[in-house]
């Protein structure tokens, strides 16, 4: 297997962490003293699916378009959408939403969620693809329970796009006025471009790109290495959009507490904020340890876990300051 490129220090490292396990990857450190971006099996400029990290830009965009006042936690969904006829989806609140509080289920029963995890796993399927009309039609009629933790993609996928309403822009519109134009949300797999790289299994099968603009908030963005390493620098410095956040607001499973999408749970006496991402070939993390000035980026075309990783990593690091 050939070596990690990129930084030494930081390719040795990624190299004794991840091992084989992950032949095609991409990691970055980032301090307060500079940045850090070492890779395996790909070039610097590959497009990874980083799945549910998506949400913690949803929930930064939540969060500044709350301080600009175009909504507040209480705004429901029903201010934002048609959603007449809905049923009771429509008096859901972004708040609730943005911490996995909100009631719903984790995806809409007429989407068949069933049948496209059996064709994902069957046929590497994406199991996604919809339009947002598509999937408010799907939301119609849900039956929203009791605000309890329930960790919910269809409410970040709705959040995401409430929040983009609420500004006047499409979600990717939006994302790309606030982040940067390096970011990326493919529709459709015509939307990929030659650096998208796709992910495999554990065992080495391929999986579809997951694309489709109704997922985008809750795990549909691409990005390089390069620009998570750019935005998590802008997020350690304080100065990229929603800060707030990252900020804990209530409790999440277990130890954990969660602000709009950021989870975070104490490692060596610090808080860290994280999130993990995961789609049909890919695993990624997040994490930011503001006390010590650190934060880590893992991206992997492999369908392995790689929280572990990125704890590690960032432990490391956070040791060395």
């Amino acid at each position: 297997m050939s070596s990690w490129d990129g930084d030494d220090d930081l390719a040795a490292a990624a190299g004794r962490i991840l091992g084989s396990r992950h032949p095609v990857a991409a990691v970055a450190v980032v301090t307060s003293s500079g940045s850090m971006v070492a890779r395996h099996g790909v070039p610097e400029d590959a497009g990874f699916e980083i799945g549910s990290i998506s949400k913690a830009f949803t929930g930064m965009l939540f969060c500044e378009a709350r301080e600009q006042g175009l909504v507040s936690g209480s705004t429901t969904l029903g201010e934002l959408f048609p959603l007449d006829g809905h049923g009771d989806i429509s008096s859901v609140a972004l708040q609730s939403l943005s911490v996995h509080r909100s009631g719903l289920p984790s995806l809409p029963p007429a989407m068949q969620p069933w049948r496209r995890t059996w064709r994902l796993w069957r046929h590497g399927e994406n199991p996604y693809g919809d339009t947002l009309a598509e999937l408010l039609e799907q939301a119609r009629g849900i039956s929203v329970g009791r605000p309890r933790s329930a960790y919910s993609n269809l409410g970040f996928q709705l959040l995401g796009h409430a929040a983009a309403a609420a500004s006047g822009l499409s979600y990717e519109a939006l994302l790309r006025e606030r982040f940067g134009a390096a970011y990326r949300v493919p529709a459709t797999e015509a939307d990929l471009v030659p650096t998208d790289i796709l992910g495999t299994t554990a065992h080495g099968r391929p999986r579809a790109a997951w694309v489709g603009e109704a997922l985008a908030p809750a795990g549909g963005i691409r990005a390089t290495i390069g620009t998570m390493r750019d935005f998590t620098a802008t997020v350690l410095a304080g100065t990229a959009p929603g800060m707030a956040a990252l900020d804990p607001v209530e409790s999440f499973q277990g130890i954990m507490r969660i602000g709009a999408g950021w989870i975070t749970v104490t490692r060596a006496g610090r808080p860290v904020a994280w999130h993990n991402g995961g789609t049909g070939g890919f695993r990624t993390w997040i994490g930011v340890d503001r006390e010590a000035g650190v934060g880590a980026v893992v991206l992997s075309a492999t369908e392995r876990s790689v929280d572990s990783v990125g704890f590690r990593l960032l432990k490391e690091f956070a040791a060395r300051r």
